[in-house]
């Protein structure tokens, strides 16, 4: 399989080419007022190999290069930056001593630029955005897919206009509006329609040893991915909103929630409910142990229902996770999910050793066979069962 974005590259080169030639034009016709143009360069190797004990055995070698190039100009007032990154992959999957596929992938993976001032930036183009307080099991993950077990903590981006404008109170309101985004994000199971604008905002402030947010997001949902076997479907997109609140405390121990509800414009479709509450609770705490033992700890329930107050479809995840550093280069953890409603063990262990340029994880998992703790598809088909994962990573 292999994937290259000729519209996504397209509006790459355009947005880099305008941001470029406006900079120059900037410094050139404004010397005294604005610094240079600062640019920076670094890049990331990183290769695996992923065992599955599975009969016949299964395994994975693969290998990922994502180069990175920042932009940057600042007059007295305001910032101009701007990033630009691909993601190049590779990799081939085998059972037993037979090659089963290969995946080749180069896309961009960051291409942004913003303006910014003392107290407000504006970003556009193809970026990360993530919020919330959860750190394991994540109701607010609306637009990234970070695993918390990913040592590299990588995840696509979506194209969208951000605005964050921040308060001399330490409060903060984000706005933002995405296009062109046909995949699934989050938990999503349906793409967003790619030309119709999805849109929304949070507002965030403090409130006692801590803060408290809420935010809106509202997006036209397709359909036919979704039921690409149906022949006929009534209705073909659908309205889907999303209201959150969440916070987070330093009470002597870490605490924190997470609450979203989400609204589908749409009844009469199996496994598509029209509502949906998402609920998280967590905390963590440093022990005093040798070099600092850190745990957290989290709670995640769903349910879902065609009436707003009635529970149809519910599940519950349990969550903990430890760390702890072992000297100046090497750090062990271990994250454990358990899912009461199929009675499901998932068990996580790392094992990383740094330098200052490269870095190497030994990981271990023994997880159920049929693994289904996340939506990420590219996790699935390795990652049931036991095995092992061994990575170097080089960041020059």
């Amino acid at each position: 399989m292999r994937y290259v974005d000729n519209f996504h590259i397209k509006q790459i080169v355009l947005l880099f080419l305008i941001f470029v030639f406006t900079a120059a034009g900037a410094q050139e016709g404004e010397n005294s007022a604005r610094g240079k143009l600062e640019t920076t360069a670094k890049a990331q190797i990183n290769s695996w190999v992923t065992m599955n004990f599975s009969n016949p055995l299964k395994y994975q070698a693969g290998g990922r290069f994502i180069p990175e190039i920042n932009f940057g100009q600042k007059n007295t007032n305001i910032k101009f930056d701007a990033q630009l990154s691909f993601n190049t992959a590779g990799m081939m999957n085998f059972q037993g001593w037979e090659q089963t596929g290969s995946y080749e992938k180069f896309s961009p993976y960051r291409i942004w630029a913003r303006m910014s001032g003392n107290q407000y930036e504006i970003r556009a183009g193809l970026q990360k955005i993530n919020f919330g307080s959860a750190k394991l099991l994540r109701p607010l993950m609306w637009f990234d897919r970070i695993d918390p077990r990913d040592p590299l903590q990588l995840t696509d981006g979506v194209y969208a206009l951000l605005g964050r404008y921040y308060f001399r109170n330490n409060a903060n309101i984000w706005l933002w509006a995405l296009m062109g985004n046909d995949k699934t994000k989050g938990w999503e199971m349906n793409a967003s329609t790619k030309t119709n604008p999805e849109y929304g905002g949070r507002f965030q402030f403090p409130l006692a040893k801590g803060e408290i947010a809420i935010s809106f997001d509202r997006r036209k949902a397709d359909l036919t991915g979704f039921y690409q076997d149906t022949i006929t479907l009534a209705k073909e997109t659908f309205i889907q909103s999303k209201y959150a609140l969440d916070g987070k405390w330093d009470i002597g121990i870490g605490i924190w929630f997470e609450y979203m509800l989400e609204k589908n414009n749409i009844t009469g479709y199996q496994s598509l409910y029209k509502y949906e509450h998402a609920a998280n609770i967590g905390m963590d705490y440093t022990f005093s142990l040798g070099n600092g033992l850190n745990a957290s700890t989290e709670f995640f329930y769903l349910t879902q229902s065609d009436k707003l107050f009635e529970s149809e479809v519910s599940a519950e995840l349990s969550a903990l996770s430890v760390n702890y550093p072992i000297g100046l280069i090497n750090r062990i953890s271990a994250i454990i999910f358990y899912s009461w409603e199929d009675d499901a063990l998932y068990r996580f262990i790392s094992l990383q050793q740094k330098y200052d340029y490269w870095s190497f994880y030994f990981m271990a998992f023994w997880n159920p066979e049929q693994y289904s703790l996340y939506n990420f598809k590219e996790t699935q088909f390795l990652f049931s069962g036991k095995g092992i994962q061994i990575m170097a990573v080089y960041n020059f």
